[in-house]
């Protein structure tokens, strides 16, 4: 009863995930989520019996395919694998994982190399938008190792600069869905912001709270998590994102000043555990919304000069540096671009293999 499925096992930012050619999963998506709970070993929370992680940002799934759209090389959907349910979610991007996208197209042939640097266009078909990849290819192989060092991930790494295009408002319909930049929700001021990644942003004093807190203080707060999740599920709706009490959006970001000369300080339930770092586009859209007076964290943050801003996002394990690129009028509040740094690697090329049977058998 066992079956096996080519993958790529691949670091992408600070997560990691298996990548697969469309062609060698089920097209049904029923058919398909049931593969990959098997694959990653869900619902269990070890996920023992499979190569997930047993934490949201090692069960991660990456489905690529060569594109037929112009202009674009290849079509990459994102797979959220709950690591205790036997559930699935494509209601999110992951920017993390895209970072691997170029190297896996590049790696199965997808993409021809270029001599020196290969250019790779992505439609991510999570949130119908735009990311195009530069990857290093000396020799017309994909280059992992490199000089690049991003926070939360040992060592340093080849790096691929992502440029994102028309992300604003992907998931909820506009930059700011509500129309305001901020508004008054449960009692509290929030910002709802989405460029490329559904955020509310909350000032941290008004839960309490110092912003530096760790990881494990917060994950440990039930009263915490509690107000948080009622919080996100009051925004759901507002945020055109209907009932999300099953979605793992919108992100959920606790902004605090910055206290390592950042733009500003983030801690972020994505939505249930609390991040080791942030999410790529989820700090596209804290670095955008953070710019604008009058959103959530404006008053807090350290704003760089220029039209081309490079915006640091700090976390508890460091910062993401997101260079974002203003309009010159300003009067328009949707960035021109959003670009960030990441590196990615490849881990394992080989098969997975999962049990053709329910888990609950």
């Amino acid at each position: 009863m066992q079956k096996a499925v080519p993958c790529l096992l691949m670091r992408g930012g600070t997560s990691k995930g298996a990548y697969f050619l469309a062609e060698d999963l089920p097209q049904d998506p029923v058919a398909r989520d049931k593969v990959l709970l098997g694959i990653m070993g869900s619902p269990d929370k070890r996920q023992i019996d499979g190569v997930g992680g047993a934490h949201p940002l090692t069960s991660k799934v990456a489905i690529i395919k060569k594109s037929e759209r112009p202009g674009v090389d290849v079509d990459y959907l994102f797979v959220q694998v709950v690591v205790d349910e036997a559930r699935t979610s494509t209601s999110q991007n992951c920017g993390n994982i895209l970072a691997g996208v170029g190297p896996f197209a590049i790696e199965k042939g997808l993409v021809q190399a270029e001599h020196g640097e290969t250019l790779v266009t992505v439609y991510m078909e999570n949130t119908d938008s735009i990311a195009k990849q530069r990857i290093r290819t000396p020799g017309g192989k994909v280059e992992y190792a490199g000089e690049a060092r991003i926070d939360g991930v040992p060592g340093t790494h080849a790096p691929i600069m992502i440029e994102f295009l028309d992300v604003a408002g992907s998931s909820c319909g506009a930059l700011f869905p509500t129309g305001n930049f901020s508004d008054e929700v449960n009692g509290l001021k929030v910002t709802m912001v989405d460029n490329g990644m559904p955020v509310v942003m909350i000032d941290a004093r008004d839960l309490g709270l110092r912003g530096d807190e760790s990881i494990a203080d917060m994950e440990a707060n039930d009263a915490l998590k509690a107000k948080i999740e009622e919080l996100r599920l009051a925004v759901g709706p507002m945020m055109n994102l209907g009932d999300v009490k099953e979605k793992t959006v919108p992100k959920m970001t606790i902004v605090s000043p910055p206290l390592n000369g950042g733009l500003i300080n983030t801690r972020s339930f994505i939505p249930h555990r609390v991040h080791d770092a942030i999410g790529v586009l989820a700090a596209a859209s804290v670095a955008t919304a953070a710019n604008i007076p009058g959103a959530v964290g404006h008053d807090l943050a350290n704003i760089p000069q220029g039209q081309r801003r490079m915006c640091e996002v700090e976390h508890p394990t460091g910062s993401m540096g997101v260079e974002v690129e203003l309009d010159p009028d300003p009067d328009v509040q949707v960035p021109l671009s959003t670009s960030i740094m990441r590196t990615a690697r490849l881990l394992m090329d080989g098969t997975a293999y999962y049990l053709d049977k329910p888990y609950s058998e």
